[in-house]
């Protein structure tokens, strides 16, 4: 019993691998920038966990919601371009989704 390796296949998945990866994790990069330059700083509070290394508290949690809603008010943008990113930055979010679909549709179609 001999294996035979079809390379060409082997690179069409490595391509399509490599291509969806820069896509999601580009327009992610680019949503989340684009959702900062809008003035809407994503600030997560930390949950506990009890095998944490680290965990923030609720001081530093404040502190970062108050450094997040200062740069929103410095922010040098107008209203309309504030919209236009957060708009923009919905569409990168928008795309990312399309394409985490796009495959999970790929391995259940096939």
């Amino acid at each position: 019993m001999t294996v035979v390796i079809h390379w060409e296949a082997f690179f069409q998945v490595l391509g399509a691998a490599l291509v969806g990866t820069l896509l999601v994790v580009g327009f992610y990069a680019l949503g989340l920038r684009l959702l900062v330059r809008a003035g809407r700083v994503p600030v997560v509070t930390p949950a506990e966990f009890t095998d944490a290394i680290t965990v923030i508290s609720e001081k530093e949690a404040k502190r970062a919601a108050k450094a997040a809603a200062k740069a929103a008010r410095k922010s040098p943008l107008t209203v309309a371009q504030k919209t236009l990113a957060r708009i923009a930055a919905y569409a990168c979010f928008a795309v990312c989704a399309a394409a985490v679909l796009g495959g999970i549709l790929l391995i259940v179609v096939k």
